[in-house]
C-alpha cells in the first residue's frame, strides 16, 4: 500500500485573522469616538463662570403701587350698608397710604463705566432700580433708554473704579448643538449658573424684529435680561422668555440675539432711543399660488399690499410689487425684509428692486424713520355704481354709500365689497367672507363688476391657472390668488 503525504503545515489562520483586526478596529474606532466626545465637551466650566461671573448682577426694582381698600359689595339702598360702612371706618387704622412692590431681574456690564443690559420689562415702571454686583456691592442704576420691541433695556451705574465687563459675540456663528451657559438670579436665589446647548435658531415669538436663541439651558424667572453665553465667554443672547406650562423651567428658553441686541443698544447709547428704519409698505409673504399669479418663478420675496403716503410711494413703489432685494440683499420673505429695513439708518438711500409687470425695476428709496410713523394710514381712491354679480363662489356689489357706512369704509374707499362666499369654493377655503373689499384683480382696481370678469378674462387668455385679488379687510390688505380654470 502506497504510503500518503501529509501535510506538516498548520490549519490556516486567516479567519482567525480578520476576526482580531475587526476587533481591533472597533476599539480604536469607540476610543476615536470617545476621544472627540471629550474635546468637545469641557471637563468643567468652572473656569468659564469664574471668568464671567463678575459682569454679571442682579437687579431689584421698586415701584409704588396706589392704595387698594376694597370693601364688601352691597346694594345702594341696602340696610347693610351703614352696617358695614361703619364696621370698615372702626377697622380701618387710618387713610390708605401707598405701599411698595419689589420685583427681581437678571443683567450684565457692557463696559467699563458702567453700562448694563437687561430686559424692558425687568425694569419697565420701577421708581428703583438697584444693582447687586457678584462682589455683593449694590449701586443704584437710572435708564438710559428702552426698546420695548425687542424688550431691551440700556442702564447706567456711576462708579469710582473701572467695573468688570463681558463682551458681545457673533450669534449667527452659534450652531444647533453648540454649548451655552446661562447665568443669573432664577427666583430670586442669587448668582446662579446653568448649561445647556443651542436647541434652534432665527426663532421668531411675536414681534418685527424677533430673532431669538433657543435653548434647554435652565432658565427661569428672576433669569430675565442675563446673558446666554457661549465657550469663548462671549454673550451671544439675552435670556428673556420661556414656554412653560407651569412657569417653571421645561428646557426650552428663550435669548434675544446678540446681533439684535448689539445694534438696539448702540442705539440707545447714542440716542437714548430706538431709531429704526421706515420703507413705508405693508407687506405679505410669496405662497406657491400668489408666485404663480405673479409670474414669479419662485415663492420668494415681499408682496406688497399697500403703500401710504412715505418713502415707497416717493419712490414709485406700488401696490402688487414684489420686493426681490433691498440694498444689495436678496429678499427671501416678509420678516427678513422688516429686520433689515429696521437696521438700516435713517434717511440712507439705498436701491430696492422689484417685480413687476413681468419685469424687475430699480429703484431708489429714501428711508423714513418708524417711530415717526407708526400711524401712518394709506390713501385711497373714488368709487362708482352698483351692480351686484356671482364671480368665482363670491357675490360681489359695486360700493354704494349705504355699503360704504355699513362697513364703515370712508367716502374714498374703492373696489368690489364681498356680499356672499359659497362654502364649498376655495374663495371660501382660502379666508375669503362677507364684508371684505376686492380693491385689485391682475394688478389691476376694479371698481365694477365688468372691470373684475374683464381682469379674470384676461388672465385666461394669457393662459394663468389663477388670478390676484387684493383685498381689504377692516383696512388691512392681503393678496389671495383663486383659480380661473
Amino acid at each position: 500500500m502506497k504510503p500518503q503525504a501529509i501535510s506538516l503545515r498548520p490549519p490556516s489562520v486567516q479567519p482567525v485573522q480578520a476576526f482580531l483586526a475587526l476587533v481591533l478596529g472597533l476599539a480604536l474606532l469607540i476610543a476615536q469616538s470617545l476621544s472627540a466626545a471629550a474635546q468637545g465637551m469641557p471637563k468643567s466650566f468652572a473656569d468659564l463662570a469664574e471668568k464671567v461671573s463678575p459682569a454679571v448682577v442682579n437687579i431689584t426694582t421698586s415701584t409704588t403701587v396706589a392704595a387698594t381698600s376694597p370693601g364688601p359689595v352691597v346694594p345702594e339702598g341696602s340696610p347693610f350698608e351703614d352696617f358695614f360702612r361703619d364696621f370698615m371706618d372702626r377697622n380701618q387704622d387710618g387713610p390708605q397710604r401707598p405701599r411698595r412692590s419689589s420685583a427681581l431681574g437678571s443683567g450684565f456690564v457692557i463696559s467699563e463705566d458702567g453700562f448694563i443690559v437687561t430686559n424692558n420689562h425687568v425694569i419697565q415702571g420701577a421708581d428703583e432700580i438697584l444693582i447687586e454686583f457678584f462682589s455683593g456691592e449694590e449701586m443704584e442704576a437710572k435708564v438710559i433708554g428702552t426698546d420695548p420691541n425687542t424688550d431691551i433695556a440700556l442702564l447706567k451705574v456711576d462708579s469710582d473704579q473701572p467695573l468688570p465687563f463681558v463682551t458681545f459675540g457673533n450669534s449667527d456663528a452659534s450652531r444647533v448643538g453648540d454649548w451655552v451657559m446661562a447665568l443669573g438670579n432664577p427666583l430670586g436665589q442669587g448668582f446662579s449658573v446653568s448649561v445647556g446647548i443651542v436647541s434652534a435658531r432665527g426663532r421668531a415669538l411675536s414681534g418685527s424684529y424677533d430673532d431669538y436663541i433657543q435653548t434647554d439651558a435652565a432658565i427661569n424667572r428672576g433669569n430675565s435680561g442675563g446673558p446666554l453665553f457661549n465657550l469663548d465667554g462671549e454673550v451671544i443672547g439675552v435670556n428673556t422668555a420661556i414656554l412653560s406650562p407651569n412657569g417653571g423651567s421645561i428646557g426650552i428658553g428663550f435669548a434675544m440675539s446678540s446681533d439684535v441686541v448689539t445694534k438696539v443698544v448702540d442705539q440707545l447709547q447714542r440716542f437714548g432711543e430706538t431709531r429704526r428704519g421706515w420703507l413705508g409698505v405693508r407687506i405679505q409673504d410669496i405662497t406657491g399660488d400668489l408666485a404663480e399669479g405673479l409670474g414669479l418663478e419662485e415663492a420668494r420675496g415681499a408682496l406688497v399690499t399697500d403703500v401710504p403716503e412715505g418713502p415707497a410711494m416717493e419712490a414709485g413703489i406700488e401696490a402688487g410689487d414684489v420686493i426681490m432685494s433691498f440694498d444689495g440683499v436678496t429678499v427671501e420673505d416678509t420678516r427678513g425684509l422688516v429686520r433689515q429695513v429696521g437696521e438700516t439708518e435713517v434717511g440712507k438711500s439705498v436701491r430696492v428692486v422689484v417685480f413687476r409687470d413681468g419685469g424687475t425695476q430699480t429703484l431708489m428709496v429714501t428711508l423714513g424713520r418708524r417711530e415717526e410713523a407708526e400711524g401712518a394710514v394709506p390713501a385711497a381712491a373714488p368709487s362708482n355704481e352698483p351692480i351686484e354679480s356671482d364671480v368665482l363662489g363670491l357675490t360681489v356689489s359695486e360700493l354704494t354709500d349705504e355699503l360704504r357706512e355699513q362697513l364703515s369704509l370712508g367716502s374714498a374707499a374703492s373696489g368690489l365689497v364681498v356680499t356672499d362666499v359659497d362654502e364649498s369654493t376655495e374663495a371660501y377655503e382660502k379666508g375669503l367672507r362677507a364684508g371684505d373689499v376686492i380693491a385689485e384683480a391682475g394688478q389691476q382696481k376694479v371698481e365694477t363688476v365688468s372691470d373684475l370678469e374683464d381682469r379674470i378674462e384676461e388672465a385666461r387668455e394669457a393662459g394663468r391657472k389663477s388670478i390676484l385679488l387684493l383685498v381689504r379687510r377692516e383696512g388691512e390688505p392681503r393678496f389671495v390668488a383663486l383659480s380661473v380654470g
